[in-house]
């Protein structure tokens, strides 16, 4: 009799019986049947060569070992470009421009002398061939259409390639192990197995990965602590800017961005996002705010919307989009408990435009100028950029790395900017020289009296 356990396909929790809740990660109904099967040590791979201990004196530095793609972008996000024998995992939303990224990427490799082998474990070659040709991918690409992962490593120790890319680990499957392709042991085991090629071999991976509904990576957590390198799509379906971000990073920054647009030949990167997002910012709209927020170790200029109006019914609606909505609810209260604004009645609705998410606290004092402005129909003056943190009692208290938000700001033009003065006293006299306006704000009643 067959042996079954019920492992979690959120967090790869086991249990030897279907639970709906799973006590490790808090989840419903995420509990999958699978037939418990041990596999004999002969099917194990092993190493074509031992390790051995070294010397740290010895070891070559990462950044001898980076191979630059040329996409800035992408460079950025990945700290300097591909490390040798790293494991990059790709996730996003269908369509949202994972394989025409990564088909531009061999691309460049390619020219580069690179030799890069494609599994297109979703799609036939003449698929793939088909959108290589739109973005001018000619050479140096060995393509297959395969989904067994012992004949896949087959053709990697005959090809030898530099690098390999994976469109989809989902699909894969081991003979050894008799669940369906996408569970949870297959998942794990064909990741572990190609993670465990490129330790030893030097060649750097790109696994392409599905996601959920909720927009989270399908499968088990453990494929996103196998892989060095997680890498997110973002973007909304009615425009055509996508955000690539990396939320983890073992070879550089994590939460860094790049900015991409799609257009008919392919994904094309955005030199300027900060300008990008304020090109269709309105100038004398009230609840409309310029904000200087960090991605990363990247300052981004990103207009934070407002609308505030009476509500018509007994209870007000309140809304969130790319702000975390607890956040902003707190902040609504401090504006009604600190500065006495009569919000009790008022539906409120914030946005941060081009479709970015924030979520750091330096955004607050924007937010809640811009919720002012909206309920007293005053504009803001267009060439202001403000930013701080808000504290409970009204204070607004200093942010990090006020320099690079500054000079993303004079970059752009913006003659005043708004601030803690925490951050004023260590701030340089070159802003000022420079003909920048700077105003620290010790409290949000301060704040309030210099805009309005």
């Amino acid at each position: 009799m067959k042996q079954t356990n019920f492992i979690c396909q959120q967090c790869g929790y086991k249990s030897l019986k279907w639970i709906g809740k799973c006590p490790e990660c808090d989840n419903w109904n995420c509990f999958a049947e699978e037939v418990v099967q041990k596999i004999s040590a002969k099917n194990r791979p092993v190493p074509d060569v031992l390790s051995k201990p070294e010397l740290l004196s010895e070891i070559r530095s990462i950044s001898n070992l980076r191979i630059k793609t040329d996409i800035c972008e992408l460079d950025h996000v990945l700290g300097g470009g591909i490390v040798e024998g790293s494991v990059v995992l790709v996730g996003g939303a269908p369509g949202i421009g994972k394989s025409t990224l990564l088909l531009q990427v061999c691309n460049v490799l390619g020219r580069k002398g690179k030799k890069v082998f494609y599994i297109s474990a979703e799609e036939s070659v003449q698929q793939t061939k088909m959108r290589a040709e739109r973005i001018g991918l000619k050479d140096n690409l060995y393509i297959v259409s395969e989904t067994n992962l012992d004949i896949i490593i087959g053709h990697i120790k005959k090809i030898c390639p530099d690098v390999i890319i994976v469109d989809s680990v989902q699909v894969l499957y081991w003979d050894s192990i008799s669940s369906a392709p996408g569970s949870v042991s297959q998942v794990r085991e064909c990741a572990g197995r190609l993670t465990f090629l490129a330790k030893n071999s030097g060649i750097s991976v790109f696994l392409v990965g599905h996601v959920t509904k909720d927009g989270s990576l399908a499968g088990p957590r453990v494929l996103e602590h196998l892989v060095d390198c997680v890498l997110y799509f973002e973007g909304e379906d009615q425009t055509n800017f996508r955000i690539l971000r990396a939320i983890k990073n073992r070879f550089g920054s994590t939460n860094e961005i790049g900015i991409f647009e799609m257009t008919s030949l392919g994904l094309k990167e955005v030199a300027n996002p900060s300008e990008m997002f304020l090109c269709e910012r309105p100038k004398q709209t009230s609840g409309s705010v310029v904000v200087s927020t960090m991605e990363g170790t990247r300052p981004l200029l990103v207009e934070i919307q407002a609308l505030v109006s009476q509500t018509n019914f007994g209870l007000p609606t309140r809304r969130a989009t790319g702000i975390d909505f607890n956040r902003a609810a707190l902040l609504t209260a401090v504006l009604e408990k600190r500065a006495h604004f009569a919000l009790q009645t008022q539906d409120i609705f914030l946005n941060v435009a081009g479709g970015v998410k924030i979520v750091e606290t330096a955004v607050d004092l924007a937010v809640i100028i811009a919720i002012a402005s909206s309920f007293k129909e005053k504009p803001v003056c267009a060439n202001d950029v403000i930013f701080g943190e808000v504290g409970l009692g009204g204070e607004v208290r200093a942010v990090s790395q006020a320099n690079l938000r500054l000079n993303e700001a004079k970059k752009l033009g913006f003659e005043r900017v708004i601030l803690p003065k925490g951050n004023l006293r260590l701030l340089e006299d070159r802003f000022v020289d420079q003909g920048l306006s700077l105003v620290g704000v010790a409290d949000i009643g301060e704040a309030l009296d210099v805009i309005f």
